[in-house]
């Protein structure tokens, strides 16, 4: 009798214990935000790989990544924001979009290598995490129409509603197109379906200028107002991107970098941050380039960040993009306080500290990653550099 109650006390622990585990692993597997610890990341743009890799051979190029990866694993970076396309462009094998001059020096024209699966193998084996870094609507900063290659699909839509030359400005996707969303949707999937990346970013440029799509607004004018049609084309983008991102893979993050100033989000970018952080469907993370200094006359930081903190009413993570590059100059935008960044060299490492004790708070990224490397004279951005490294002593 004893051996049965036994026997019967094993089945029915081990049944639990089974229940149990199978419970946790739905709770990990629906988990939107499965960081496993503090994002400490760093942006690398376009113009690193001019200044880096541009007409270079394989070699060179390859020994650059090297160095790229183990200087941020010795500046106690974990995650790397990849910029794979600035310009209608890729900087990996895409048949969607032509491969970048950033790279090669004209578009279109290839290496005999493939850029992101090399970054990504040599970054995951030095446990950094990879965020491909998308501009979504972005063609050229340039109004020359002979820089783009013409297999690009702006090339092809050229002298149609779904892109735009501004003059002084460049040349631009039309965000209210759905030939345009479309494109953007599935430059996305086959990052996504080709590649081992652990993220993807959008950051804050969405709509280039105030009359990009008119056209397109004409058609339902009576029935919505102007910034509530900019609003709603964004936000399809973001949830489609959402959805497709996680149909594919769901435990790829999908984050968006908007301004820190929460309302230019509104006025300027039509980025509806407060939908995002309010609903579910949207973004697994924020990421609020946050680039003013304590002292700054209308966007002091610490207001700012708390300001980001109260729009958080779902599951997205906070993720705080802070400004090196303005170490040891003049901030023209913060009025009185313009000089802080010459004044104070410890900034960087200070806003750290402080957005470490935030509630939603799940890391910080710095833009950029050459200003770690090349500080040249400015002993403002060597001390910061200096002061940030004592954070991990």
């Amino acid at each position: 009798m004893i051996k049965k109650i036994s026997c019967l006390a094993v089945m029915i622990i081990t049944v639990f214990f089974i229940f149990f585990m199978i419970m946790q692993t739905r709770e990990k597997n629906n988990n939107p935000n499965p960081f496993s610890s503090e994002v400490r990341g760093v942006f690398i743009s376009y113009l690193e790989y001019l200044k880096y890799f541009q007409n270079k051979d394989t070699v060179t190029i390859q020994q650059e990544i090297d160095r790229m990866i183990h200087t941020a694993k010795e500046l106690h970076f974990n995650c790397i924001y990849f910029q794979v396309r600035a310009f209608s462009d890729s900087v990996y094998e895409s048949d969607l979009f032509p491969f970048s001059h950033t790279i090669t020096g004209i578009q279109g024209k290839k290496l005999d290598f493939d850029i992101l699966e090399y970054v990504i193998k040599v970054a995951h084996q030095n446990q950094i995490d990879v965020h491909a870094w998308v501009n979504p609507y972005r063609i050229s900063n340039d109004t020359d129409i002979a820089f783009l290659s013409q297999d690009n699909p702006a090339y092809q839509w050229l002298s149609t509603n779904h892109v735009k030359v501004i003059e002084n400005k460049g040349i631009f996707y039309n965000p209210a197109s759905e030939e345009v969303k479309k494109l953007v949707i599935e430059g996305v999937k086959e990052i996504v379906s080709n590649y081992d990346v652990d993220g993807i970013l959008l950051d804050d440029y969405f709509y280039p200028d105030s009359t990009i799509d008119l056209e397109n607004y004409q058609e339902v004018e009576n029935t919505i107002s102007l910034t509530d049609f900019r609003l709603s084309k964004i936000n399809e983008l973001i949830s489609s991107l959402y959805e497709a991102i996680k149909s594919i893979k769901p435990n790829v993050l999908f984050g968006v970098s908007p301004d820190g100033n929460i309302e230019n989000n509104y006025s300027m970018h039509y980025a509806d941050v407060k939908k995002w952080l309010k609903e579910e469907g949207y973004v697994d993370y924020i990421m609020p380039q946050i680039y003013y200094g304590f002292l700054h006359e209308t966007m002091p930081f610490i207001q700012t960040v708390n300001e980001w903190k109260e729009l958080i009413q779902n599951h997205t993570k906070l993720v705080i993009a802070l400004s090196i590059y303005k170490s040891g100059t003049t901030d023209r935008y913060a009025g009185s306080a313009m000089d802080e960044w010459i004044r104070y060299d410890n900034i960087i490492a200070k806003q750290i500290k402080i957005i470490r004790n935030l509630p939603s708070y799940t890391g910080f990224s710095i833009f950029r990653y050459d200003f770690f490397l090349d500080t040249g004279k400015n002993i403002w951005l060597q001390n910061e550099i200096q002061n940030y490294l004592k954070l991990f002593n």
